[in-house]
Formats: C-alpha cells, structure tokens, sequence
C-alpha cells in the first residue's frame, strides 16, 4: 500500500534576498487550521492577566491579612513587572534556538503562575511573597507571553497586526472577572481560598491551551498569499503595503545596530510605565477622591476591558493605517489620558472619571500589540522572540519607575504632580515616534536577484 505524498515546499528569494518558504498549508503543519494559534494563546494570555491587573484589587485584604505596609503591595507588583519583562529575552534565545519548546515554555508558565497564587495566600513573610509572586509568578507570565505573542506573528506573516492585538488583549479584559472577586467577595475570612482556587484555575488553563502549541517553520509564508507578487486579497494588500514586510531576518545585534531596536525599547518604557502607572495608582487614588468602592472597581474594570480590546482594535487599525502613524496617536491618547484622570477625580466627577480612564485603558493597552508588530514588521519573524525581548525587555525598568517610582512621587508632591509628569512622558513619546523607520539594507555594488527559486524538498511532519 502506497503511503500518501508528503506535502512538498520550496524557497523563493524577493529582490532583497529574503527568503519565503512557501507550499506547505497551516493543516500540513498543525494538523489544523492556523486560526487555532489565535484562539489558545488568547485564552493563556486571559489567564495570566490578573496577576498584573487585578492585583491592586485584593491590596486592602492582603494587607490586612499579612501586615503587609501598603508600599509593598506597589512594590510587589513593580517586582512582579520586572521579572515578567527580564525573562522575556532570554526566554526568547531559548525558544528560538530549540532548547525550549512552546509547550514547554507553556508548562513553566502554569507552574510558575501556581507558586505566585499559593504565595500570596499562605506567605508567612512579605519575602517570601517577593520571591514567589514576583520572581515565579513574574517569570511564568513573562515565558507565556513572549511565547503567546511571537507565536502569532510567526503564522501571520502578511497580516499580523490585528491577530496580534487580538491576542494581546486578552492579557488585560481576562483580568476583569478577578477584579471584582478580589474587590467585592474576597475577605480575611477566605481569601485564601479563592487565592488557591484561582491559582490552580488559571494555571490549568495556561498548561491545557500550551500542550497544543507548535511553531511554524523557519521563513514560512502561508501558500494562498503570494510574497513575490500583489496579493488579489484587499485585507493583505493593503497591510503589506502599509507595513511591508522586513528586507530582512535581522539578528537581535544586527537590530541593535540600526538604533531603531533602541528607540524602540525607550518609547516601550516610558509607554508601560505610565500603563503601570495608573494600573497600581487609579484605585487608591479613586478612593482618595472619594469614590466608592464599587465605582472604583467598575473604573478598574472598565479600563482592563478597553485596554485589551483596545489591543485588538489598534491592531486591525495599524494593518490598515501603519503602525508608526498609529502609534503616534496612541502615545498622545495615552499622555492626555492621564491629564484628564486627575482632572475629573479632583472635581469629583464620576462619569468623567470613569471616561478618562477608559481611555487611559485604551492608550495603555494599544502600544504593546503595536510595538510586538512592528518588531516583526522591521527586523522579520524568525528572531521575533528574541528581537520584541529585547524592545519588551524595558519593561525592567517600567515596572519599577510606574508602580515603585510612582508611589514615591505620590508620597513626596501627591496625585496632581503624579499625573502631569505621566501625562507629559506620553505627549514627549508621540514626538519620538516620527522617527521611527523601517531599517533599510547598506547600499550593494551589485542587485540582488528578482526571484531565485532556492529548492524544493519534502516536508517531514512529525
């Protein structure tokens, strides 16, 4: 009995020397459709959210289970950031270089997001607390999202932008459930229990959705979209025209050495810092204002929702519009945003407030699906992991200056100065934003070839 053909590929060379494989379909490959790498990192993503955005929620019942001085619970939350955003580039070397799968990746993740969890119910020390949620539980978040988020690009080649927010945004309205769990029913009669039953909850998710993951060969090109040629498909015309792909597979130093990479990592950090700002600040500072519990809350929840569907949105728009443009608008958002937070919270207006905020969401949320496209977009898919690590891996220092730094400011000048300087960083981050270009390759002696069909081999698919 004859066994069926194995799907064959081959490798076709544009006019800057990159290479596309082309040939082998998302079911060759998966055994599925590709949609299915939308669909699961979304639902990890969901599940690892509520440790960054739900976490000031549950601040007055930890501390007052644990002792714990209210400028740990920034700090936890600033330490938690930093390791989410350190593990991100060596996370990425390792994927990249076939020392650790997806999967496997994935399973650090569930573990890691667990110990975080167990941590905060049953720490009996705030040290302890650092190192299990924010060094694991940081840690595991950081190999889920690089893992989740570099997957999608790499079987999107030609129409990544809005996939990418789509599935970015789950790391923000996944968190809205939990907020008001940990804000309205949780207590110091059972937060342990609900800390222990979302722990196990949410990791179970990260592992079930991880056993699936598989990454797309190298320089693979979906087959029905022609790289060589203009596509008849006006969706992936118009974002490869607006966001063509990169002249080349740049190596992280090669990236570096354009500059583009920095200014890429400095404008990431001042963004998510201010995100991180007004994550950790707008419930106490709702309080503050006099707000209530329950209306803070809905204004937490409110942004965590905008903040992610906004990452989904900005990223259909970028494909249509381009990811610089967009980005500009958005860091302008993002800097009025915190304005006119502090404006309706000092006059007191709830409905105000709770506008403010959504938009403060949005603008926080649309820059990461911007800035993990536009990696991909100016330095290729293959190093993407490693490359967006690097840009992502400013979330260092972010963390700490918008959680840490920010309640340091609020103590010594109060809520007003807070703002205005957030405020301003994001309006300063829209000028820096026109410079951004896609890196060019150096000048040659002698053209490339046109098209210089490499190979055609049979694909083994284990």
């Amino acid at each position: 009995m004859n066994s069926p053909a194995q799907p064959k590929y081959r490798e076709v060379v544009d006019d800057n020397g990159r290479v596309y494989r082309i040939g082998e379909t998302d079911r060759d490959i998966l055994g599925r459709s590709r949609a299915s790498m939308v669909w699961l990192p979304w639902i990890a993503m969901m599940a690892i959210s509520s440790s960054e955005y739900a976490f000031t929620s549950a601040e007055e019942t930890l501390s007052d289970a644990h002792g714990w001085h209210g400028a740990h619970i920034f700090w936890l939350l600033g330490v938690w950031v930093l390791f989410q955003a350190a593990v991100a580039f060596p996370a990425g070397r390792l994927r990249e270089s076939g020392r650790v799968s997806a999967r496997s990746a994935m399973m650090i993740g569930a573990a890691g997001s667990l110990l975080g969890y167990l941590s905060l119910a049953y720490a009996p020390h705030v040290l302890l607390a650092y190192l299990g949620f924010g060094f694991f539980g940081g840690g595991a978040a950081g190999f889920v999202y690089a893992t989740c988020v570099n997957m999608v690009g790499k079987w999107y080649p030609e129409r990544k932008g809005g996939k990418t927010g789509f599935v970015n945004g789950g790391f923000a309205y996944g968190s809205v459930p939990f907020i008001f769990l940990f804000t309205s029913y949780m207590d110091l009669e059972n937060y342990q229990g609900i800390l222990f039953a979302v722990g196990v909850f949410l990791a179970a998710l990260v592992a079930v959705t991880g056993f699936f993951f598989k990454d797309p060969p190298k320089n693979w090109w979906p087959p029905h979209v022609d790289p060589l040629k203009v596509s008849e498909d006006p969706r992936v015309r118009r974002a490869l025209l607006k966001n063509p792909p990169a002249v080349k597979q740049f190596t992280p130093m090669e990236a570096v050495k354009t500059g583009i990479l920095p200014l890429m990592w400095f404008l990431l950090l001042c963004t998510a810092g201010i995100n991180i700002f007004g994550i950790a600040m707008q419930v106490p500072f709702g309080k503050e204002m006099g707000f209530a519990g329950g209306i803070v809350a809905l204004a937490m929840s409110l942004k965590a929702i905008i903040n992610g569907t906004g990452r989904g949105v900005i990223g259909w728009i970028s494909d249509l519009y381009g990811r610089r443009n967009t980005l500009i608008i958005v860091c302008a958002v993002l800097g009025l945003a915190q304005y006119a937070v502090y404006f309706s919270g000092s006059i007191g207006s709830m409905p105000l407030f709770l506008l403010a905020s959504m938009i403060s969401g949005f603008g926080g949320g649309a820059i990461f699906p911007l800035f993990a496209a536009m990696t991909a977009d100016y330095f290729g898919e293959n190093n993407n992991a490693t490359n967006y690590g690097l840009v992502y891996s400013s979330k260092l220092i972010s963390g700490l200056v918008g959680a840490g730094m920010g309640a340091v400011v609020v103590d010594t000048w109060g809520y007003g100065t807070a703002f205005v300087i957030a405020g301003s960083v994001g309006i300063g981050c829209a000028f820096l934003s026109f410079f951004l270009r896609q890196p060019k390759l150096p000048t040659q002696t002698e053209p490339a070839p046109v098209v210089a069909p490499i190979k055609e081999r049979a694909l083994v698919v284990d």
